[in-house]
Formats: structure tokens, sequence, C-alpha cells
């Protein structure tokens, strides 16, 4: 299905998961370091994970707030996702993401929740790019 871009940006990353990667206009920065879990030395450094888990919550956010402006129930000044990516090895080969979405929408009714996250879910640019390939787990706070 085409997408009409209306925004597009570009990231460079040196090393792998222990060097470097940017955004081409300098407003991101961040030192890459592997998980001990996965083999590396842990320390001070960002992962593509965390850096996936901070976008996706963002993102979840900002589509709550296009269903509420499409009508849909209102988003609470105070409401957080909170996102948690893991990364592991396939049963069919090679390695694959484990995706969780605890979303918090402090005052709103149960119903009215629900209601917006499924909604949020089916147009988040994330929650597209993932469907198919990853379960993500949806689960109100």
């Amino acid at each position: 299905m085409p997408t009409d871009v209306l925004y597009s940006t570009a990231a460079r990353a040196d090393g792998g998961r222990d060097g470097h990667a940017a955004t081409l206009d300098g407003s991101l920065d961040v030192r890459l370091t592997t998980p001990k879990e996965l083999g590396g030395a842990g320390g001070a450094g960002n992962n593509p994970e965390q850096l996936f888990a901070a976008g996706y919550a963002a993102c979840f956010i900002g589509a709550m707030k296009f269903v509420a402006s499409q009508g849909g129930p209102k988003v609470p000044p105070d409401a957080n996702v909170t996102a948690t990516v893991g990364i592991g090895p396939r049963s069919e080969g090679g390695f694959g993401l484990e995706i969780a979405l605890e979303i918090a929408l402090p005052g709103l009714a149960s119903d009215q929740a629900e209601t917006l996250v499924h909604k949020a879910h089916e147009v988040c640019p994330y929650s597209n790019a993932t469907r198919g390939n990853i379960d993500v787990k949806l689960k109100l706070a």
C-alpha cells in the first residue's frame, strides 16, 4: 500500500551494536553498546531495542491523540505508554522481536480506554509496520 510521505528523516550507524548512531541533522546522537545478555560488554550506551521501544511508545501516544482528534475518546493529559521490546533467537533461525505495550489512561472508563487503544493500534505506523510479523501485546495499566 503506497504511503503519501509527509516527513522523512535519516540516521547513520557505524560499528553496529558497539558503535555509534546519529541522525543526519544532528538532533540525535547516541553511543551504542551490546547488552551482556546478547554477549556484549554492556555499559554506558543504548541499543537498537531501547531506541525502538522509545519510538514505539511515543508514536503510540501520538496515534491515540490522532484517534481522539477524529472523535474518539479524549487522551488524558497524564497518559503514558511503556513499550517493552525483547530480542532473541527464533526457532526458524535468525533473531526476532517480542513487543508489549502497557498503556495508562488515568481517569478514562475501561470501555473507552479499550476503544481508544484498539483504534490507535490500527493507525499507529509502528503497529502497522510490525503487524503480521511481530505479535504486539496490548495491556491497559
